[in-house]
């Protein structure tokens, strides 16, 4: 999957060491505002010292990411994960483009109405006299 947007926040990188295996690992994670009528935002993650220093991400870049996304579970919960594993530089900030000549969303139809002559409520009612309540039940 890919998007393409523009880097608002560059987090912070975590390190640690791997206790099954004794190797060292970093991650950083990256937050991507996706244009649009409502704009979007995608927190993802790129794994490995030597990935994050080759795609060098900084603030305010527009950039296409090419990313997959997996489920993990922990102590009952679960999480989802955003991994990169390329960036696309110099990409215009428009929301991931559909493949030639196909639409961005699949065109919505109108729901069919069952009558046209039924009201979808029933009429109001008058309150009984002598009643202070304006509610209709």
């Amino acid at each position: 999957m890919e998007l393409t947007g523009r880097i608002i926040s560059v987090l912070q990188p975590r390190s640690g060491v791997s206790q099954r295996t004794g190797n060292s690992w970093m991650t950083q994670e990256y937050v991507m505002e996706i244009p649009g009528q409502y704009p979007r935002h995608m927190v993802f993650n790129i794994f490995g010292e030597d990935r994050i220093k080759q795609f060098n991400i900084q603030m305010n870049e527009d950039i296409t990411v090419q990313f997959d996304i997996d489920a993990r579970e922990f102590n009952g919960r679960w999480y989802n994960d955003i991994r990169a594993y390329n960036v696309v530089r110099g990409a215009a900030p428009v929301a991931a483009a559909p493949e030639a000549g196909a639409a961005p969303f699949p065109p919505q139809q109108a729901a069919p109405v069952p009558n046209a002559n039924i009201a979808p409520f029933p009429p109001a009612q008058e309150p009984a006299e002598g009643s202070t309540d304006d509610l209709p039940f």
